[in-house]
């Protein structure tokens, strides 16, 4: 008997044209296995209503067309029913599928579906609303903020954020309670992670696992602008828990008490919320497709990783004999990164 599978695609979402994608569906979709349709999102969380009616109609899968806020609409329909989301990246960040490691290919990442390997899976939730790679607040959900209003998309747009920003925002005070006890650290951000980056290979969790009923809590202690540029380079070479002014636990659950309201996130949209915010996984909470092939010790750096290295060792004795040369570094890496 076949398979029922709605794609629903964003149409707005990400960078890349999706005119012709209706029609590499109907070539690619293993028709023996499968019978599909196609709808459209017309305004923002519509993919939600959509998702919802269709597992109400018992399909097996839906497929997200569209990046980490179409998945996240998509997928906080579908938790703990029996349809399955697979998701082909069209966004611009496209974390959860790069952690899945869903082929960026859209005609590969159709052919893993076709292949159907279904899994269940962690998520989790952020003061009742679910995200399914990163949650966060501070200067995460603040660089979420502008990344959202960026002119340009990209790690390029990503890491300018960064650099740009950085200084400028103060760190809070945080008082954090999980399993273990009872913490205070001033923080410049609180990352909790399922997923193991925030879109566009920025690893800001690389051992993060969307099946151990875990979160990865990343504790990012106040930095300077020379903090900041090796910060980049680590979350991007998957090396961001050797640094020095990085902190991680792992707990299924935990409160964070702030002195002020702010902003939190969650895969990236940011939101305003109150002082208290509360944290939880769900333990194999959705069902998901998979990619069965991948091997996650073959990934290599990303381009952008060996580029900024390069930018940055070159400039490192300058940096440490005179410090007013950081800015002038950050721009230097910036002309680099945008020449690639």
């Amino acid at each position: 008997m076949k398979k029922e599978i709605t794609f629903i695609m964003n149409p707005i979402s990400g960078t890349v044209s999706k005119a012709g994608l209706p029609e590499l569906i109907e070539r690619t979709i293993d028709k023996d296995k499968f019978n599909y349709d196609i709808v459209f999102t017309e305004r923002a969380g519509h993919a939600t209503l959509l998702a919802a009616d269709a597992a109400e109609k018992g399909k097996d899968i839906v497929v997200a067309v569209g990046g980490d806020g179409t998945v996240n609409e998509i997928g906080r329909a579908l938790v703990h029913t029996d349809t399955a989301m697979a998701i082909l990246p069209c966004g611009s960040g496209n974390g959860l599928a790069r952690h899945l490691m869903i082929p960026m290919n859209l005609k590969k990442s159709i052919e893993t579906i076709n292949r159907c390997v279904i899994h269940e899976l962690d998520y989790g939730v952020i003061n009742d609303m679910p995200f399914f790679c990163t949650c966060g607040m501070g200067f995460d959900a603040f660089v979420s903020m502008k990344f959202a209003e960026a002119g340009r998309r990209g790690p390029i747009a990503y890491v300018e954020n960064v650099l740009r920003e950085g200084l400028r925002y103060k760190p809070e005070t945080y008082i954090i309670t999980d399993e273990s006890g009872t913490k205070q650290r001033k923080a410049f951000l609180i990352s909790c992670a399922n997923a193991s980056q925030y879109g566009n290979n920025a690893y800001i969790a690389p051992q993060a696992s969307m099946s151990d009923g875990m979160l990865d809590v990343i504790i990012m202690e106040p930095f300077d602008m020379f903090d900041a540029t090796q910060i980049s380079i680590d979350l991007f070479a998957k090396t961001i828990g050797n640094n020095s002014k990085i902190k991680m636990l792992k707990a299924s659950q935990l409160s964070i008490k702030r002195h002020k309201e702010g902003y939190i996130h969650f895969d990236g949209d940011p939101l305003m919320t109150g002082k208290e915010i509360k944290i939880h996984v769900e333990h194999k909470g959705i069902k998901i497709v998979v990619n069965p092939d991948v091997d996650k010790s073959k990934r290599k750096p990303a381009r952008v990783v060996n580029a900024m290295s390069e930018a940055f060792n070159t400039l490192r004795d300058d940096i440490n004999s005179n410090r007013r040369m950081i800015l002038a570094l950050n721009k230097k890496i910036l002309r680099k990164l945008n020449n690639l």
